[in-house]
């Protein structure tokens, strides 16, 4: 996340400036632009733009295929990077990312990222994406898209709410995802719980309740034993997590525990995460392959039980594990039909080492950070990435899809490849300026486990060894290392876990060997204006 220098007298670095091709609202007036001059920015284009017309009906994956090929419409992805859809902008013509972050430093064709200009401080991606859509720059670019278009834009983003949706109806843009309200009741963790309950799947054996202080925990979860998971219903899952054994871990978190209304109370096993991608359509749930996660690597996030990447491998889960996740997150999204929930989800999985059994951890009802694989991997490219059928159940566009032969494909270990991603975090409790960082593209690494950089890339397609990765930079030159800030991703062929789940050196040496070429200085006096300016920031999920 990027903070803004204290030493610096403004946050605009220009006066005017062309992007992508695209014309671009001086950032001193953007700055100075009250909110009746922001509306009249609002998309109004000169000739009435339409909602793309239903074709013929498409039948199979290479008429949908097709379809994307030759799209019309202005599909764009708001968020603070555009990591969660990689590689899109190949398969769908015409999709377009704009984002805060410029992860390439102007070098990528389908990334907008508009002037800086004065906003609050940002605590959520939503509060991202609403900046985004406030922006005359950003504004211009859109009202530009659909003028030379013809066509009404759509938009998909990471997480929004019903400011964003307030917005999207002002400019002009129609949201290719259910409505807030919907998203937040399903991503809910009590509700959950309860959805996957209708579903027939089973969560780590748990109790729903409010809980008042340690004695009243002690009664409502006397059946689960005494190591316990307390999760309250929203956040992610490495602040909102506590492990809980005896009073004083209690006490420690008991303020944000007892003013939850309800928490989902679990009995601790030894465990595994995995986590799995899904689509629902009006033709069934169309499911990705299973992955392991990486989770609470102290040299990946300061954060206990904190994601921080993921691998998909054929030989991760035996053939019966993957077909009872696949049952598993079939149903699930088969209930989330119901309750009139369309597209794009992930299910995280607990697997008991003890009992060898999978249980339901939580949901996603969006991307998420494990997208990036799911929409690259073998079968993405024999097939379509699994959020085309996304977007193409919110096109307006008569299909047929046979989601049972799809799955059945998608699930044979022939059509998995060997891939892993590492998100780094800052790790420590410290606050430096970044003097030098290294750039987004194709790395390599060296005998000794030193890494070079070998070309600009805008994402992992000319990876084909495990000596080389692609890494995706978010924090820049002039951005703070604070704890948790998100540094970049690193995406490379092969595995990056044992058996054991323990990080393999040559993991830990792409994350050493990067972490090596960024450079920072003390900021001295400043610490504690930017300790403060980063504290809302640091406890919201970037990716």
């Amino acid at each position: 996340m990027k903070a803004k220098n204290p030493n610096s007298k403004t946050s605009a670095v220009t006066t005017s400036a062309t992007m992508n091709g695209s014309k671009v609202v001086p950032v001193a007036k953007a700055l100075s632009a009250t909110p009746e001059a922001k509306a009249k920015t609002a998309v109004a284009p000169k000739k009435a733009t339409r909602r793309a017309a239903p074709r013929d009906v498409l039948r199979g994956v290479s008429d949908i295929r097709r379809y994307f090929h030759r799209n019309d419409v202005p599909t764009l992805f708001f968020s603070a990077t555009n990591f969660n859809l990689i590689g899109i902008d190949e398969w769908v013509r015409k999709f377009r990312y704009i984002n805060y972050i410029d992860c390439f430093d102007g070098q990528h064709p389908n990334v907008f990222v508009p002037p800086e200009m004065g906003h609050e401080p940002f605590t959520s991606i939503e509060d991202i994406n609403n900046y985004l859509l406030e922006h005359p720059a950003v504004r211009e670019y859109v009202r530009e898209l659909a003028e030379s278009s013809g066509y009404r834009p759509r938009a998909v983003f990471l997480f929004f709410d019903e400011r964003t949706e307030a917005l999207c109806a002002e400019l002009g843009i129609d949201i290719c995802f259910p409505p807030a309200a919907l998203r937040t009741e399903v991503d809910d963790k009590i509700s959950t719980t309860r959805i996957g309950n209708r579903a027939g799947i089973a969560s780590v054996p748990n109790v729903l309740a409010s809980v008042s202080s340690w004695k009243d925990l002690k009664k409502k979860s006397a059946k689960l034993g005494t190591d316990l998971v307390i999760q309250t219903a929203f956040g992610d899952s490495g602040h909102t997590t506590f492990f809980i054994s005896n009073e004083a871990e209690f006490d420690k978190y008991a303020e944000e525990i007892k003013e939850a209304p309800e928490v989902k109370i679990m009995k601790r096993i030894r465990c595994r995460g995995a986590a799995q991608e899904a689509c629902v359509t009006r033709h069934g749930t169309i499911v990705g392959p299973l992955m392991t996660e990486l989770v609470g690597f102290k040299s990946l996030t300061p954060y206990k039980g904190g994601w921080c990447g993921n691998e998909v491998l054929p030989e991760s889960f035996s053939a019966s594990v993957r077909k009872t996740a696949q049952e598993m997150t079939f149903a699930f999204g088969e209930e989330l039909r119901k309750m009139g929930y369309r597209g794009y989800f992930e299910l995280d999985y607990l697997r008991d080492l003890d009992a060898d059994t999978l249980y339901l951890g939580e949901v996603n009802p969006r991307l998420t950070g494990a997208s990036a694989m799911t929409n690259l991997a073998a079968f993405a490219h024999a097939d379509a990435p699994l959020f085309l059928f996304h977007l193409l159940e919110w096109s307006g566009a008569d299909f047929r899809l046979n989601v049972n032969e799809l799955n059945r494909r998608w699930s044979n270990a022939k059509n998995i490849d060997a891939w892993g991603q590492l998100v780094m975090k800052h790790t420590t409790d410290d606050v430096r300026l970044i003097t030098k960082a290294p750039p987004s593209g194709v790395w390599r690494m060296a005998p000794d486990g030193s890494v070079s950089f070998v070309r600009v890339q805008t994402h992992r397609r000319t990876v084909e060894r495990e000596d080389e990765a692609f890494f995706m930079r978010i924090s820049k030159v002039g951005d703070y290392f604070y704890e948790g800030a998100d540094l970049g991703i690193v995406i490379t062929p092969g595995r990056l876990m044992s058996d054991e789940f323990e990080l393999l050196p040559r993991a830990q040496a792409w994350i050493d060997g990067i972490r090596a070429h960024y450079e920072t200085q003390s900021v001295g006096a400043s610490e504690a204006a930017v300790r403060e300016e980063v504290a809302d920031a640091s406890h919201f999920k970037m990716l």
